[in-house]
């Protein structure tokens, strides 16, 4: 009994061990297979998870994703317009052969409704149709390039370099942006070819996504190859025009620093010389003539430099102005004129600033100091004189004379050539009784008197001005003249006082001069009067008779 116990015990234990041994790799199998699945899961969830990121990236921001879109659109809707113009077709050869039914016809007007949507969806696209990218591969307009010919022009030109930069730059990140959506197509490609290598159930999905992105990659890459070779020529060009332009500015800048340094240099030479004239010169008016001058001729040096440096063809400039200046000299006769005496003026010095002149136009005399004398015309201060006392009765007027009327009208100068008097005369009537003698020397003595200083003035001038005029008589004392009138013996005193003060010393010799002779008894003044002589007895005149009124002027 024990021995057959143990055979089943034995028996039993042989069966277990082979039971064992062969239930161990079918386990191992099993575990293999859901590695390998968990395995695959992993790679496809990862690979899936980094096609989506791509498709984020290419959908945000990205324009030319957008366009492919559009045209992607386009063109199924046109194969869509294909096959219902094919159907179409097709139900109105039976309709034309009346062998339509009336589904069939309710078919055909359905098939027209959708004709005329899908029509509107083409319009909307049409410009999509062909080379969609077109008008974003075409380069910014460069526009006319900026000719740098003087400093201002230097501005232009900075601020056309300045747009040309920023297109350049906006074109070159176009370029950037369109190059990496074809990296990121490429890149996508590349996970939907590994992602087909898994048997998944959505491999058909995969392998109409890897179609449609092929099919956009060969869109793109002639467009980015376009693209490059558009923007290597864009980019030549561009830093070609930079170029020149940089060279132009550097020219103009050392052509304006030039000329700046030259007129800058005689500007110090101005600025010296009016230095040296105020510190070494006291005549006050031959100052401002001569700073007026020198102001002219650097005004004139500064715009013949900057035409001639500017100007690029000086020979037509002169050309022009030849054939011009018959017409200017015609239509604009009195400004011509009034630059022509301004150099007279200047070049001839017969009047300065600060003259005291006589200026007779039209029977008029006005008597002033000129105070400037410009391109066109002379600026006169009328003052208070014997003019304006006896004629003008007016005074204190400012008076524009132009510079032509110097060759047309007389305008007499009280002070040229450093003359600073005039002869002044006092003329009165004394009657032929009078003491003729004694009369003509109590003027004498008068005028000696108040016109000493003057006259000693005008006998050092005179000796001056022989080294430039011919002068003879220089005899300056006061002279006394006697004349016979109807009234009387006239006594006519010459004297010479200050050109700017003439009527001052007219009225205190005239004063001192009555004022001496009423004294007199022997002199008497002789001026027009009237005698009335009436008859004690009034009687009836008769035409024999002479008048009871008679006049007598003595």
């Amino acid at each position: 009994m024990s021995t057959v116990r143990l055979f089943v015990f034995l028996a039993c234990g042989v069966v277990m061990l082979f039971a064992t041994s062969a239930a161990v790799p079918s386990v191992s199998n099993d575990i293999a297979t859901v590695r390998k699945n968990l395995s695959n899961e992993s790679g496809i969830a990862r690979l899936r998870n980094e096609i989506d990121k791509l498709d984020t990236q290419l959908k945000e921001n990205n324009i030319w994703s957008k366009i492919y879109s559009n045209y992607h659109t386009y063109k199924e809707l046109k194969e869509q317009e294909a096959k219902l113009n094919k159907k179409i077709e097709q139900l109105n050869t039976l309709s034309k052969r009346r062998l339509l039914n009336r589904k069939q016809r309710a078919i055909l007007e359905k098939l027209k409704s959708e004709k005329v949507i899908l029509e509107g969806k083409l319009q909307l696209l049409k410009e999509y149709e062909h080379d969609p990218f077109k008008k974003f591969l075409k380069p910014p307009e460069i526009g006319e390039v900026p000719q740098v010919t003087n400093p201002f022009s230097i501005i232009s030109a900075v601020s056309f370099l300045e747009k040309l930069k920023n297109d350049q730059n906006e074109y070159q990140t176009r370029f950037n942006s369109i190059r990496n959506v074809l990296n990121q197509l490429k890149a996508k490609e590349k996970l939907l070819i590994e992602l087909l290598k898994y048997d998944t159930p959505k491999h058909h999905d995969y392998r109409k996504e890897l179609d449609a992105t092929r099919e956009e990659i060969k869109t793109f890459l002639p467009v980015v190859e376009i693209f490059k070779t558009t923007q290597n020529v864009y980019t030549k060009k561009i830093d070609e025009i930079r170029l020149n332009l940089q060279t132009d500015i550097r020219k103009e800048i050392e052509k304006a620093t030039n000329i700046g340094i030259i007129i800058f240099i005689f500007l110090v030479i101005t600025f010296l010389l009016k230095y040296l004239v105020k510190r070494y010169m006291s005549d006050t008016e031959r100052f401002y003539t001569i700073n007026k001058f020198l102001n002219f001729t650097f005004i004139t040096f500064l715009i013949l430099t900057l035409l001639f440096a500017y100007i690029e063809n000086v020979n037509y400039l002169v050309t022009i102005l030849g054939f011009a200046s018959a017409g200017i000299a015609i239509a604009m006769k009195d400004w011509f004129m009034s630059l022509m005496g301004w150099f007279v003026i200047m070049i001839g010095g017969a009047v300065h600033v600060g003259d005291r002149v006589k200026f007779v136009r039209n029977g008029m005399e006005y008597v002033g100091d000129i105070i400037d004398i410009s391109l066109l015309r002379m600026t006169i201060q009328e003052d208070i004189t014997l003019t304006t006392y006896m004629h003008n009765r007016r005074a204190g007027r400012i008076i524009f004379v132009p510079n032509n009327y110097i060759f047309t009208d007389m305008i007499a100068n009280y002070t040229h050539a450093g003359l600073k008097t005039v002869w002044d005369g006092i003329d009165f009537t004394i009657t032929f009784d009078s003491n003729v003698a004694k009369a003509t020397s109590i003027a004498k003595e008068i005028t000696k008197k108040y016109s000493k200083g003057y006259t000693e003035i005008t006998r050092k001038q005179l000796n001056k001005l022989r080294s430039q005029y011919s002068v003879k008589n220089t005899n300056v004392e006061p002279r006394i003249y006697s004349f016979i009138e109807p009234y009387g013996i006239k006594v006519s005193a010459w004297y010479h006082t200050n050109a700017y003060a003439t009527l001052t010393l007219r009225s205190t010799i005239s004063m001192e001069i009555i004022e001496r002779i009423q004294a007199e008894d022997d002199i008497h003044l002789a001026y027009p009067s009237q005698s009335i002589y009436i008859d004690k007895a009034v009687r009836k005149p008769t035409l024999a008779q002479p008048s009871l009124f008679e006049e007598e002027k003595a």
